[in-house]
């Protein structure tokens, strides 16, 4: 089975503007991705090979083919090839199988590389007497707290085919420096890659959110006019002092059924999902500015101090004291 021409779960976009409120949705699914940690590996394998990846807690996945090619399948997934100059990204890290065919079974992924450290690279040769592939795999871990249920949502798997790739020259040409073997090694340079994996990361999904922000199958929410609206509402006007009632009637609609639309397309009650808008922002003031912590609340829409200390320990595990003093703010 070859590249199907449609997907209904893998997708592979075109050349789409993001433009609007769609942009603005767009904007918020890349907001939050900033990585943590990145686990890197280059694969030098030779047919017949296969290796089973379980699935990643808060990582997003990336696979990059820098010679010949493979099939990517999951359970109950279609399969996928993918050729030299593919890029595969999965957001949420769902388990799937890498092979040079699409039905072949082989070894686990901790088989082969037991210690997948975030910091730390490996890599994979497998001999064998059939066609050479090469790949630039990576995990890359990200904060789970700021990961809205819009983002959860995204497709299991997303595609940029290579003349795709070719056409963001920055993520082409960001993609080749990670996939060399003889990456400049030096002071910093684990804080390098981890910021080179991270704007690849948004390079490649720029594009294709572009192109889901046309195929609103693929994210419900976005065919949706109440509850897109809504999203683009908390995603920009998060400070205002917005309750369930008034979010309902700023889009047309009741409180009961603004609700349960709203937790059905998004994956989270609309309350949890302005707090999440709030501490993200929070978090933000907090990490790369020197705003006094007594003005951050009225920034992300608490009038009460005591509130938003409450909500920010609820959502971190912490303080917002204890969040700056792990932080180094920007001057």
């Amino acid at each position: 089975m070859d590249r199907p021409k449609h997907r209904p779960e893998a997708r592979s976009p075109g050349r789409g503007d993001d433009d609007g409120e769609d942009g603005d949705l767009l904007s918020e699914l890349l907001k939050p991705l900033r990585l943590t940690g990145v686990f890197d590996s280059r694969w030098h394998v030779r047919a017949p090979w296969a290796i089973e990846g379980d699935a990643e807690q808060s990582c997003a996945v990336l696979h990059f083919i820098t010679e010949g090619g493979c099939w990517i399948t999951g359970e109950g997934r279609t399969p996928i090839h993918l050729r030299e100059g593919d890029l595969a990204v999965f957001p949420t890290g769902t388990a799937h199988r890498l092979a040079d065919s699409p039905d072949r079974r082989g070894v686990s992924l901790a088989a082969v590389l037991p210690e997948r450290r975030p910091g730390t690279s490996g890599e994979i040769r497998i001999e064998g007497e059939g066609p050479v592939s090469r790949l630039l795999c990576a995990g890359l871990h990200y904060d789970a707290s700021v990961a809205t249920g819009l983002y959860k949502a995204l497709p299991w798997a997303l595609v940029l085919d290579g003349t795709q790739v070719e056409r963001e020259p920055l993520l082409r040409d960001t993609l080749r420096l990670l996939a060399t073997t003889d990456r400049p090694v030096g002071p910093g340079d684990r804080l390098i890659t981890l910021r080179a994996f991270e704007m690849a990361l948004v390079l490649a999904l720029r594009p294709l959110l572009s192109e889901l922000a046309g195929t609103p199958d693929a994210l419900p929410v976005l065919g949706h006019p109440g509850i897109s609206r809504a999203m683009v509402v908390i995603a920009t006007r998060f400070a205002e002092p917005w309750t369930i009632e008034s979010l309902a009637r700023e889009v047309g609609m009741s409180r009961s059924a603004f609700t349960a639309a709203f937790r059905e397309l998004v994956g989270e009650a609309p309350a949890r999902h302005l707090t999440g808008r709030r501490m993200q922002e929070a978090a933000r003031l907090l990490e790369e500015t020197v705003l006094p912590q007594s003005a951050v609340p009225g920034r992300v829409g608490y009038q009460s101090a005591v509130g938003f200390h409450l909500a920010f320990r609820k959502w971190f595990g912490m303080t917002p004291g204890e969040y700056r003093a792990g932080r180094v703010p920007a001057a």
